[in-house]
């Protein structure tokens, strides 16, 4: 089964690839970015966001939004602006992005022992309700945005946190982009559309990646990057890697 999964994923990375050719990776917006602290009441927890946005006179009707959510970073701060090879990129071409601050120096740190899918759950269900309360707060500060056209994108532990939240609030997002998260399984829906890119260097727990069946039901894409380790998908990426993950994720957001 394993060798007909990979036999999978490597035709999809090369049918892609060719794809991902055509993308012009020339801005076409110079970029703001405006960091501010929300606030949720309820759960009495401060959310720093950042917000990358295209600049430009003229008003843009249906942008499309995307929620961005960083990888673990031992609650040093700081992580939501550690992807800016890739938030300000999509913000070139027109998206609206929110990255989330996910980590606060008083939360506890992310359990290293035991078995993540339950130890780290309630880190991921924190995460999503972040996610959640930022999607609510735009609609009241920006509500041109179109908000039946989100896309999460996650990364490593934020990326588990993207692949949980349309199981716990269905019907919400578009689409989900995960970078190489490792514990979370992706959803198995038809009504979002799913997409994971896959480093070279660290393998999923068993059951996070659907099976080439579940692929081919929901119309799931998961690509593999031979020449890229899942540390190196944040801004420590190289050139190379940088141009190929805009390029795929560009793809996704615009299939």
């Amino acid at each position: 089964m394993s060798r007909i999964i990979n036999v999978f994923i490597l035709g999809l990375f090369i049918s892609s690839f060719a794809l991902s050719q055509t993308i012009d990776n020339k801005s076409t917006f110079s970029v703001s970015l405006d960091t501010f602290r929300l606030y949720d009441k309820v759960r009495q927890r401060e959310i720093p966001i950042a917000i990358y946005k295209p600049k430009t006179d003229k008003k843009m009707k249906k942008q499309k939004i995307v929620i961005f959510s960083h990888g673990y970073g031992q609650n040093k701060g700081g992580d939501y602006l550690a992807y800016s090879y890739l938030t300000e990129f999509l913000a070139s071409k027109g998206f609206f992005i929110a990255s989330i601050q996910h980590e606060l120096p008083t939360d506890s740190l992310l359990p290293l022992t035991g078995i993540p899918q339950i130890v780290r759950m309630p880190f991921w269900e924190r995460g999503a309700d972040n996610i959640l309360f930022v999607i609510h707060e735009l609609k009241k500060t920006n509500p041109n945005l179109d908000y039946n056209q989100i896309t999460l994108i996650g990364h490593s532990n934020g990326g588990d946190m993207t692949a949980l939240f349309p199981q716990k609030y269905p019907d919400i997002v578009r689409k989900i982009i995960t970078l190489d998260n490792r514990r979370m399984a992706l959803p198995k829906t038809k009504k979002t559309k799913i997409y994971s890119l896959r480093s070279s260097d660290q393998p999923a727990d068993e059951g996070v990646l659907p099976s080439a069946e579940e692929v081919g039901k929901f119309g799931i894409k998961i690509i593999k990057l031979p020449n890229t380790i899942h540390n190196e998908m944040d801004d420590n990426a190289n050139e190379r890697q940088r141009k190929e993950i805009q390029n795929y994720v560009l793809t996704f957001l615009n299939n």
